[in-house]
C-alpha cells in the first residue's frame, strides 16, 4: 500500500491535469450551459433558444445532415475497417507493423490538409477528374467534391484508419483453439463466424461505432474547408454563431452546442450500457 507521503506526491502530480480539465473542459461547458438558457442579448432563464432551433428548418437541417453523415460514414467506414483489421491480424508481424505505422499516420491526416488532398485529387480540376474526362470514365469526370457525396467521401476516408486501429487488437480474442473446435464439430466457416467470431467481436465493433459516430458528428475543419458555410452541418452552424463577422449569437450557438453534446452523450451512454450487457452475456 502507498504511504501517506507517496499518496500526496501522486496527488500533487495530478494538479496540472486537473487544472487543464477545469480550464478547458469544465469552465467552457459551464459557460455553454449557462448561455444556452439565456435570452439573446439579455439576462434571465428561458427555453426560447431551443424553441427557435427546433422551429427553424435552417437549424434542424444542420442537425439532420450531421446525424445522417455521422451514421452512414460510420457504418461504411466500420464495414471496411473490419475487413482491414482482419487482414492486418492475419498478416506477418513485419507487415502488421508497417500497416499500423501507415494507419497511425493517416488517422491523424484530417482537417484542412485532408480537404486540400481531396481538392487536388477530386476538385473541379483534380487529377482524377481530369483523368476521367480524358479516358471517358463518367463517374470520375462528373464527380462533384463540393456536394453531400463529396463530404461523405471525406468523412468515410478519415473514419477507416481510426476504426481499423481500434478494431484489429480485438481479433486476438478469437483463439486458434476455437477454430479447431469448430472444425471438429464440422462447422462451416460461415457458421464459425456467425456463432463464435462475430459475437466475440461485437462489443469492440459497437464501441468503435460509438467513437466513429462522435468523431463524425463533431468534424468541422474538412467540410468547412471544402464548402465554407454553404453546407449545413451542426459544427459549422455553431462556429458561425460565435465567429460571425457582423452579428454574433452566442446564446443560440451555445444552445446548438448543448444539443451536439447531448447527441454525443446519449450515444456514449447507450453504447456503454449495450457493451456492458454484451460482455455479461459472453
Amino acid at each position: 500500500m502507498l504511504g501517506k507521503q507517496s499518496y500526496w506526491k501522486y496527488l500533487v502530480l495530478l494538479v496540472p491535469f486537473a487544472l487543464f480539465v477545469i480550464m478547458f473542459e469544465l469552465l467552457p461547458l459551464f459557460n455553454i450551459v449557462q448561455n444556452s438558457f439565456k435570452p439573446v442579448g439579455g439576462e434571465g432563464f428561458t427555453f426560447a433558444n431551443f424553441k427557435e432551433i427546433f422551429a427553424s428548418d435552417y437549424y434542424t437541417l444542420s442537425i439532420r445532415n450531421s446525424l445522417i453523415i455521422a451514421v452512414i460514414s460510420s457504418l461504411v467506414g466500420l464495414a471496411i475497417a473490419v475487413l482491414s483489421a482482419y487482414a492486418i491480424h492475419q498478416s506477418s508481424s513485419k507487415i502488421r507493423n508497417g500497416f499500423v505505422n501507415v494507419l497511425n499516420m493517416t488517422a491523424n491526416f484530417q482537417g484542412i490538409q485532408l480537404a486540400f488532398a481531396f481538392i487536388i485529387l477530386l476538385g473541379n480540376s483534380g487529377i482524377l477528374v481530369r483523368l476521367g474526362q480524358q479516358t471517358g470514365i463518367d463517374f470520375l469526370a462528373n464527380f462533384n467534391l463540393y456536394s453531400s457525396s463529396g463530404i461523405m467521401l471525406t468523412f468515410v476516408y478519415f473514419q477507416i484508419p481510426l476504426a481499423t486501429l481500434l478494431l484489429y487488437p480485438s481479433f486476438d480474442a478469437i483463439k486458434t483453439e476455437y477454430k479447431e473446435a469448430a472444425q471438429l464439430l464440422h462447422a462451416s466457416t460461415f457458421q464459425f463466424w456467425l456463432r463464435v467470431g462475430l459475437p466475440l467481436l461485437l462489443p469492440s465493433i459497437l464501441g468503435t461505432f460509438a467513437v466513429m459516430f462522435s468523431n463524425a458528428l463533431a468534424a468541422y475543419a474538412t467540410p468547412y474547408a471544402l464548402m465554407g458555410t454553404n453546407f449545413s452541418l451542426l459544427p459549422i452552424r455553431i462556429s458561425s454563431m460565435f465567429t460571425g463577422d457582423v452579428v454574433q449569437q452566442v446564446e443560440l450557438g451555445s444552445a446548438l452546442s448543448l444539443i451536439l453534446l447531448v447527441l454525443m452523450g446519449v450515444t456514449t451512454i447507450l453504447s456503454t450500457r449495450l457493451l456492458a450487457k454484451l460482455r455479461k452475456d459472453l
